[in-house]
């Protein structure tokens, strides 16, 4: 017997049930949140102590939980007696995806440290920045992150631990397999809920990240979330018991193709595999192929990633050379899928229906979730909020909230965002208002609680999954000599959704070529951030009134750019 959707909800999060929704009260503020998710993330990961059962597969490797619980423990008894780490320190992470970043992670939160996670796409400047900025003691890097982020970890006094490194440059640094005894137990310290837990860095509007700070309870909140959501699914669309002589179903794995660095990677992927004690295939970079062997050989039943990996692993000229029958979901975030796409995944796997989720870091990547034949009669909604999660539309001038069907600024309000950013009052206090999260994004929810997003107040390139903010990248540009006038926007892109473009004025009698800026921003932005498309013109850029740049009418001006 199938359920409506409300229904569903009710009997999943009703008294008495695992995911129990009612009132919590975080300072001075009323949210919904579940009333049994344990206190910290360190009693979540304490249930896998000692299973022996796979937990990560990369490559040839395979770790139990108990393995990397083992890990785990040592690496965070080797913060504090080894490294003076206190609760509350900040121990950074700066590496491609590798089992020993899941390791470090769960030790540092086992211990009361906040994880910090740096994009691993970072230039020596960037690492600099952020190193600096949330005031990490300690900094646990592979071998590429270790020597670009050297002059840094000495000017800081940074003690390095090297991940997988073939050879150590000269200086602090400790090799992990020296440092970490599996077996040597975590000492004991107390975490409360809001005790913080994370630092993941968000590009900045200003020209710098912001690290964006999530307590023990909003980080859980959010898992808690995932697994509701799951289990709300199941109430509604229950699964047909197996016919005499079929195989048993797959039991639950995951891929991971996006980086751990990333919102969605670390929670959304990793943590709920973690707690739910699910197999994670890790994969060290995106390779649609290499995705689709492992898909095979695993039996993978879960894709998270951004639409263009779905459109990727579709266009791959191998594609039905491999069994990708285990799939049931394939689906991710991060980026508006088209509705064409959303089509294609429903038609061209065996079982594997479409999913989208709407969620950002400021979330905890948690937010409406958009799949199964909801997803197929609304293909341009992310979905519809879930249990803790209040959204509402709000006009973007006044604020107040508008009603359905209204266009304007989506606003989150739930126990699973962001306390803030790191060390910046007054941009937390601009994105966070009584408990409320500007999202900056523009858009409107129907009547049935569809969400629907269409446009970004923020003047920012949503490229692949990856925000990049044009204040950023103009500012790097203006720091070449010959630049006059810049202006970076977005342009269309089949596969990667938007590009980054610039237009470029040159300072009078100076030459510059594309290329040549390029190689400018080469040494200052991830490589991500930088302008594929450059228009270098010789006349000012047109300005409002109010001497803002026109980027719409640029954008209009110079269609070359997105071609």
């Amino acid at each position: 017997m199938t359920m409506t959707y409300e229904e569903a909800v009710a009997d999943v999060t009703g008294p008495g049930q695992r995911f129990e929704v009612g009132p919590l009260d975080v300072d001075g503020i009323t949210y919904r949140a579940f009333l049994n998710a344990p206190p910290s993330l360190k009693d979540l990961f304490a249930p896998a102590r000692g299973v022996e059962r796979t937990f990560l597969v990369y490559e040839d490797e395979r770790w139990s939980f108990g393995d990397v619980m083992a890990s785990a423990d040592a690496f965070g008894a080797a913060l504090v007696s080894r490294y003076g780490i206190k609760k509350g320190d900040r121990v950074a992470i700066g590496m491609r995806n590798y089992p020993e970043w899941v390791m470090a992670f769960a030790g540092i939160l086992s211990v009361g440290a906040i994880s910090v996670s740096l994009n691993a796409w970072w230039t020596e400047e960037e690492l600099d920045y952020a190193l600096e900025d949330c005031g990490a003691s300690v900094l646990v890097a592979d071998q590429e992150r270790v020597e670009r982020s050297r002059s840094s970890a000495r000017r800081l006094g940074i003690r390095t631990v090297a991940v997988r490194a073939a050879h150590l440059p000269e200086g602090d640094i400790d090799h992990w397999n020296d440092v970490v005894t599996p077996g040597t137990p975590l000492p004991p310290v107390e975490i409360g809920p809001e005790d913080d837990a994370t630092i993941l860095y968000t590009s900045g509007t200003t020209g710098h990240p912001k690290g964006a700070v999530s307590t023990h309870r909003a980080v859980i909140q959010s898992l808690y979330g995932f697994g509701c959501r799951a289990a709300v699914e199941m109430r509604r669309r229950p699964a047909a018991p197996p016919a005499p002589g079929d195989a048993p179903p797959n039991p639950p794995t995951f891929i991971l193709i996006v980086p751990l660095f990333h919102v969605t990677g670390c929670v959304s992927v990793m943590l709920s595999c973690f707690i739910s004690q699910l197999k994670l295939v890790i994969m060290y970079k995106w390779d649609p192929e290499k995705a689709l062997e492992q898909i095979e050989r695993e039996k993978v039943t879960n894709f998270v990633g951004v639409p263009t990996q779905s459109f990727d692993l579709l266009e791959s000229p191998r594609f039905k050379d491999f069994d990708t029958s285990s799939l049931v979901s394939v689906g991710g975030g991060g980026a508006p899928a088209p509705p064409e796409l959303v089509r294609r995944v429903a038609s061209s796997f065996a079982q594997g229906g479409p999913a989208i989720g709407y969620g950002m870091t400021e979330t905890n990547a948690y937010g409406p979730q958009n799949t199964g034949p909801d997803y197929l009669s609304h293909p341009t909604s992310t979905g519809r909020a879930t249990p803790i999660l209040e959204i509402e539309v709000r006009d973007p001038d006044t604020d107040e909230p508008l009603p359905p069907g209204a266009r304007g600024e989506i606003w989150f309000k739930g126990p699973h965002l962001i306390r803030g950013y790191w060390g910046k009052p007054e941009a937390t206090a601009e994105t966070i208002v009584k408990g409320w999260l500007r999202s900056g994004d523009i858009g409107r929810v129907d009547e049935e609680g569809f969400v629907y997003v269409e446009d970004r107040a923020k003047d920012m390139v949503l490229r692949a999954g990856e925000n990049v903010y044009c204040a950023e990248v103009e500012a790097a540009i203006y720091e070449h000599p010959a630049v006059h006038e810049a202006a970076v926007f977005g342009v269309p892109h089949e596969r990667l959704g938007e590009e980054v473009a610039a237009v470029v004025l040159p300072r009078a009698g100076q030459n510059l070529t594309p290329a040549e800026l390029q190689r400018h921003l080469g040494a200052r932005l991830a490589s991500y951030k930088i302008p594929t498309r450059i228009a270098i013109v010789t006349e000012p850029l047109p300005r409002n009134p109010a001497g803002k740049f026109l980027k719409r009418e640029l954008r209009d001006a110079f269609p070359g750019l997105g071609s």
